[in-house]
């Protein structure tokens, strides 16, 4: 019987070859994944290269003026017509109004042309600098003034118009008959008119809340010539004194820095007038407010109310620095007399309770970073990673210890110059919502071209930085 053929066929297993390039790829490609979710599950460290500079700030605020004003009544029934034109500095025993009892002035004098006038090249620049100054200072948003300059011009019309208005009077009494029935005002006291009232004449600055500037329920009423006004009725208003001061809201941040100012250079931006301010702080309601006292320049505003001011403060320069790269740390407090210099290795050091091998007490040296010295309290700042609450320091060939226990924060900055994370304080002398100035060349501070984390919560202390 012949043999099968199939008991001769030999199997041959595959082999399998070692292929160094695809472990390789393999490698690298697991590699670049895990980088790459490392990359975008954390936040990206950015350098900020630190540079000198300054802040712009806009201080305008809306103020509340305040003067030694008073209203004047008039002592008789009639129709009233004004002398003094709005504004006008009056002195005593000028004649400011005269009132008709009977109604029949304005008729004679209109019947015998006694009111037509010509106005000087004086009086027609008064009247058209009163027209630009209302110009350059209109709002939409408050229309309602409007109304207020219609009535101021319509009494400077009559003013200017009626510049002989004393004589035609003398003359309309001869020859009409008036003697008896028209009254001739004059002021008891000097200073500037107005013909115009508003509740706010006697405010007291120190009861000023944020109610009071409620400017939708304010009312500012015109006293107009030729009407009919009652005895008792308003007349004319009379402000004495060219002392005068504004009032406005402020941040609580910022009332010690007005206060160390003393006196602020403000610019009124209705007409651009610049003046130095008094500076003084009212705390009322839970609120902080400015007060600005000046001696001067009342009378360019005494029509107004509310004033839009801007604060020229001086500007501060120093280190730029993003508000995101500032960041508040704790410290040790450490007394200054434990904390030795090393002049010669340029390093400090404290003497602190230790232990040996045997678990006996000693005292050894430990090298330290001390981050801010307070000459008034005796303090180093110590961090918190080389002594904790608890240690006890010796003073070198003496029976003197200090046990750290007290802790200070620190304002600062990450400085990555070297290539790791390391706290640097700042001084800040400006801020603003996107920037801050910083102290220049301070001991344990900035300098200027220094590189800092732009943001300061992506980065821990001495955390290494990679390039």
């Amino acid at each position: 019987m012949a043999g099968n053929d199939n008991d001769n066929i030999r199997r041959f297993h595959k082999s399998h070859n070692f292929n160094l390039g695809t472990v390789l790829f393999l490698g690298i490609l697991i590699y670049v994944i895990i980088v790459l979710f490392i990359y975008f599950s954390s936040d990206p460290i950015v350098r900020y290269e630190v540079v000198e500079g300054s802040l712009s700030t806009q201080n305008i605020y809306r103020a509340i003026a305040v003067r030694d004003e008073h209203v004047v009544e008039s002592p008789y029934s009639g129709y009233v017509n004004f002398l003094a034109r709005e504004g006008q500095k009056v002195a005593v025993g000028d004649i400011v109004y005269t009132v008709d009892e009977t109604g029949r002035l304005g008729e004679f004098l209109e019947s015998q042309s006694l009111l037509e006038n010509t106005l000087t090249d004086k009086e027609l620049d008064d009247f058209k600098n009163e027209i630009v100054d209302f110009a350059h200072s209109y709002d939409s948003l408050t229309y309602s003034e409007v109304y207020s300059f219609k009535y101021s011009l319509q009494n400077s019309v009559l003013k200017l118009a009626n510049s002989n208005f004393l004589e035609s009077l003398r003359h309309a009494q001869d020859e009409g008959g008036l003697s008896t029935s028209v009254k001739y005002c004059t002021s008891s006291h000097a200073g500037t008119v107005t013909y115009w009232t508003d509740g706010f004449e006697n405010l007291d600055p120190g009861m000023i809340t944020m109610d009071t500037f409620n400017e939708r329920d304010y009312d500012k009423v015109n006293i107009t010539a030729n009407e009919l006004r009652a005895t008792g009725d308003p007349v004319y208003k009379l402000t004495e004194s060219e002392d005068w001061c504004i009032v406005f809201p402020i941040k609580e941040a910022d009332a010690e820095a007005f206060l160390n100012e003393g006196y602020i250079l403000t610019k009124f931006l209705r007409n651009q007038y610049e003046s130095w301010g008094a500076v003084s702080i009212i705390r009322n309601d839970d609120q902080v407010f400015c007060r600005l006292d000046f001696n001067n320049s009342m009378s360019a505003f005494v029509n107004d109310r509310f004033l839009d001011i801007e604060l020229l403060l001086g500007e501060e320069k120093g280190l730029k620095v993003p508000n995101s790269s500032i960041i508040q740390k704790e410290f040790y407090l450490v007394d200054d007399r434990f904390v030795i210099y090393d002049t010669v290795n340029d390093l400090y050091y404290i003497m602190i309770t230790g232990y040996d091998e045997t678990g006996q007490a000693i005292t050894m040296r430990r090298e330290i970073s001390v981050y801010h010295h307070d000459e008034k309290s005796h303090y180093y700042y110590v961090d918190e990673t080389i002594i904790t609450a608890g240690d006890v320091l010796h003073l070198e060939n003496s029976q003197d210890v200090f046990v750290v226990k007290e802790r200070g924060t620190l304002t600062g900055v990450y400085n990555i110059n070297k290539g790791y994370a390391e706290f640097k304080e700042i001084t800040i002398l400006a801020q603003n919502d996107e920037y801050a100035i910083v102290k220049p060349n301070s001991t344990y501070g900035l300098r200027v071209y220094d590189y800092i984390a732009l943001k300061a919560d992506t980065v821990s202390d001495d955390q290494f930085i990679n390039e």
